[in-house]
């Protein structure tokens, strides 16, 4: 329901409340309000004329960045056309002419944590593959954990790079990796190097951020060397990215970016660059996550927040940002990773509608340091190809530009989030600029409560990770390798399932070293029809955090709970059934499974349905606990290390 042409529960269609002359018909609102009170009440039990005059307000939904999405968008919420794309401020694309028939470049990442001593050849038949398989545009991490510096030209051997532009992401070796690739560029005969189109990744506050080191000096060299030089060359990126994956919210994400950016703008032109030649010389990186609406108003509220900026200093015409947009490293799933597809398909999805230049789907296995099992590198990379080409060449998203355009609910989400962002980049600059902020710990300090908020409601389940929190696989392979999360210093690296994923963890290496799972025990009072939905509950609960349950089926009396639990061989018992079994039934259930020896017993559902028993539980498992904490706890009763 956020956009014009959605329906409400009741079945009125949003349409109905557009007038042909004022925009909105007020007997059409009035008649829609109140069937929207009248469901809401049903659910609620209450009356409809308890919900007051907007009920559609109890369906407002709120951001990380503290937006709230309104259920319904009328004619009422339009605001002024952007200009067309290619014009100041860029809102709608960079592009005044893009080339409908190719979209966005397919881009795809090469070289990521294999070593220095990766087979170079291997290398070059993969990047080949991807080529001649629709990728338009190579992303190349080399040095550290990465591949060799030195493998690049056997990397790039037959590589037209006058039709594939190529990024290079190699931290604080970019100089070398610079020279590398532009002496490959020099020796090559096959292309002239005027037709060079490359990014050569210096990403200079982002290297002071992982290591402390201060690249800002050789970083403005190899600017000032790459205005010099024949081709469309650009020196420095923005990786939002890192302020993505530490758990910035967009608005977040894209004032830190701005911030740094501006950075970066500073150093050039104090270093003589003209503004225009300084702004041509800046890349951004973006996350993409499965929140297509937002993916799309941050994109577009990027370019429109990099156009100010450049109008500021004197250079509206050259401020269109280019955006490379990843698919989010943090919203990965270590666990039933075949759900990462879904999530990385919406992400590009939102990425390409809201104008990115580049996309790179991460492959669905890329938080497995060690891959799915049974899952070969060629076939991570094909699917991850493949999301972007069913995209562009079946569903012919490329072919539309600013798709989104118009959509009440996305321009007024745009300009939301490009508000917010604009008013933390000025935060930001306030306490000095990005470096002084990052020195006084600012933005980490900012960073970590919208972490924290993410946190909490993926712990309560407010936020589901499909595969993690809810409808968890626990028959699926253990992971052999879970590798770590980067939760320390500035600005970590965080993904979403890892606390789950970390239960999960130690449930498996509880089944290595013992052949079991741990255990909890179900006494399902009543027939299926009663017990069967808080069991379910229940079940799903306890396999997120890697506990297995025995359900004995109904149970109609106490001795049948005290013999089923017998027979179980577990210190921890959940009682399940209705409200109204629990009145009747849950004190002598709970009383028979203490005489048959439960170390602990749980109650699933609130305590109200419990509140006049004499025998009481140990605790209440519902909707809106933190899961996190109660399953922890039960791993530590079960005996799991």
């Amino acid at each position: 329901m956020t956009t014009e042409s959605a329906h409400d529960d009741a079945g009125l269609p949003a349409s109905a409340l557009v007038g042909a002359s004022d925009g909105i018909d007020p007997q059409a609102l009035a008649a829609w309000r109140k069937a929207v009170a009248g469901v809401l009440a049903k659910s609620r039990r209450v009356e409809p004329a308890e919900l007051g005059e907007e009920p559609e307000r109890l369906l407002d939904t709120l951001t990380y960045d503290g937006i709230t999405v309104a259920p319904l968008y009328t004619p009422g919420d339009s605001l002024p056309e952007h200009p067309l794309p290619g014009v100041a401020p860029f809102t709608r694309g960079r592009n005044p002419r893009p080339d409908v028939t190719v979209g966005w470049h397919v881009r795809t990442r090469v070289g990521r944590g294999v070593g220095a001593d990766a087979d170079a050849e291997k290398l070059n038949q993969a990047v080949l593959t991807d080529l001649e398989n629709g990728v338009t545009s190579l992303w190349l991490a080399l040095g550290g954990d990465d591949m060799a510096i030195s493998a690049l030209p056997k990397v790039l051997e037959g590589v037209y790079l006058d039709l594939a532009p190529v990024v290079l992401d190699a931290g604080a070796d970019f100089a070398a990796a610079a020279q590398a690739f532009l002496d490959v560029v020099d020796a090559s005969g096959e292309f002239e190097s005027a037709d060079v189109e490359a990014s050569l990744g210096a990403d200079p506050l982002t290297v002071l951020i992982r290591t402390g080191q201060d690249v800002m000096p050789a970083a403005v060299e190899l600017a000032q060397q790459a205005v010099e030089r024949p081709g469309l060359l650009r020196s420095l990126v923005v990786d939002g990215t890192v302020f993505h994956d530490a758990g910035a919210s967009d608005a977040q994400e894209l004032g830190a970016s701005l911030a740094a950016g501006v950075e970066y703008l500073r150093a050039l032109t104090d270093a003589g660059l003209e503004v225009a030649e300084a702004l041509a010389q800046i890349d951004f990186r973006h996350a993409a996550t499965d929140d297509q609406f937002q993916t799309i108003a941050k994109l577009r509220a990027g370019r429109r927040l990099w156009a100010r900026v450049a109008e500021v200093v004197g250079a509206a015409a050259a401020g269109g940002a280019r955006q490379h947009v990843v698919t989010s490293a943090a919203m990965m799933s270590q666990r039933d990773p075949w759900v990462n597809m879904l999530r990385t398909t919406v992400a590009a999805f939102g990425a390409g509608v809201g104008g990115a230049d580049a996309v790179t789907v991460l492959p669905f296995d890329a938080a497995l340091p060690d891959g799915a099992p049974g899952v070969s590198d060629a076939f991570a990379a094909r699917i991850a190809r493949n999301t972007q080409l069913l995209l562009l060449e079946e569903s012919h998203l490329g072919r539309v530009v600013d798709p989104a355009g118009g959509s009440y609910y996305v321009e007024q989400l745009t300009d939301q989030v490009a508000e917010t962002a604009w008013a933390f980049f000025q935060e930001l600059e306030a306490a000095g600029g990005f470096r002084a902020a990052l020195d006084k710990g600012l933005l980490d300090e900012r960073i970590a409560v919208t972490r924290e908020r993410r946190k909490d409601d993926i712990a309560h389940r407010r936020t589901a990770l499909t595969g993690v929190n809810e409808f968890p696989n626990l028959d699926e392979d253990p992971v052999a390798n879970p590798g770590t999360t980067g939760d320390t210093g500035a600005l970590p690296v965080i993904r979403y399932a890892a606390a789950f994923e970390r239960l999960r963890d130690r449930s498996d290496a509880h089944l290595a070293a013992t052949g079991s799972r741990p255990t909890a025990f179900l006494a399902t009072l009543g027939p299926i029809a009663e017990h069967n939905v808080r069991a379910g509950f229940i079940t799903n609960l306890l396999a997120s955090g890697g506990i297995a349950v025995v359900n004995p089926g109904p149970l109609d009396s106490a001795d049948a709970v005290r013999a089923a639990f017998a027979a179980a061989e577990s210190p921890v018992a959940v009682v399940c059934g209705t409200d109204k079994r629990y009145g009747a039934d849950g004190s002598a259930a709970v009383a028979a499974l203490r005489e048959a020896g439960a170390g602990q017993v749980f109650v699933a559902g609130a305590k109200k349905g419990f509140a006049d028993n004499e025998h009481q539980p140990d605790g209440f498992l519902g909707v809106g606990i933190n899961a996190v904490t109660a399953l922890t706890g039960l791993l530590e009763t079960l005996g799991v290390k």
